[in-house]
């Protein structure tokens, strides 16, 4: 090998060794951020599934309260939930069926009210009971806004309650029609909706129609 090329090879040796020297610091904290990115991830992770099965434990023992009838002690386990959380949500609307069942509309009326969620079908299950107890307690504007846009038949029913009792006959009929329309025949709830078309003055389909 000729002298020149040992003069290069040491030359670029050392040039590397300089850069070494140089960012040797940086690389460092590069490979140290990304394994502890890849630690904080998966200890994130472990977090939140430690998280939900503490929250699911939870929410069963708040149902197992609320089973055994005793509400004050259930209302208190609810608040152990995280307020945004599935478990929650789920938990507040059985806290409401119980309060309802057991004569606490108003109190029931809270808890669908502090129910808060990102969930489509839960926040529909939502409206449609909490504008049911407004109605009850003679609130049916607030009931309607919260059914205003209703598509399905139970919640359509809701929708047209809150139309006739603030005296929008015309408004309620067609809620019950549509309503209706979206009943099967048979279903226990449509003879109720048929009553109720017909006290707004509307005609149910006949069998012969809805064939």
């Amino acid at each position: 090998m000729a002298l020149d090329d040992l003069l290069d090879e040491h030359e670029q040796s050392e040039r590397v060794r300089d850069w070494l020297r140089q960012n040797a610091l940086g690389m460092i904290t590069g490979v140290a951020l990304g394994l502890g990115a890849i630690v904080g991830w998966q200890w994130w992770q472990k977090h939140q599934a430690s998280a939900q099965v503490q929250a699911a434990e939870r929410y069963e023992a708040a149902i197992k309260t609320l089973e055994a009838g005793n509400l004050a002690r259930a209302t208190t386990q609810l608040r152990s939930l995280d307020q945004d959380g599935m478990y929650s949500a789920l938990a507040r609307l059985h806290l409401a069926r119980a309060q309802l069942q057991a004569g606490q509309r108003d109190p029931a009326i809270a808890t669908l009210r502090s129910l808060q969620t990102n969930d489509p079908a839960l926040r529909a299950v939502r409206d449609e009971r909490l504008a049911r107890l407004l109605i009850d307690a003679g609130k049916p504007a607030e009931a309607l806004a919260l059914v205003q846009s209703a598509t399905q038949a139970t919640a359509l029913e809701v929708r047209g309650d809150a139309q006739f009792a603030l005296k929008q006959v015309e408004q309620a009929r067609d809620s019950y029609a549509r309503a209706l329309a979206r009943t099967e025949v048979g279903a226990p709830q449509r003879r109720l909706l048929e009553l109720k078309l017909t006290d707004a003055g509307g005609t149910p389909a006949t069998s012969e129609d809805i064939r």
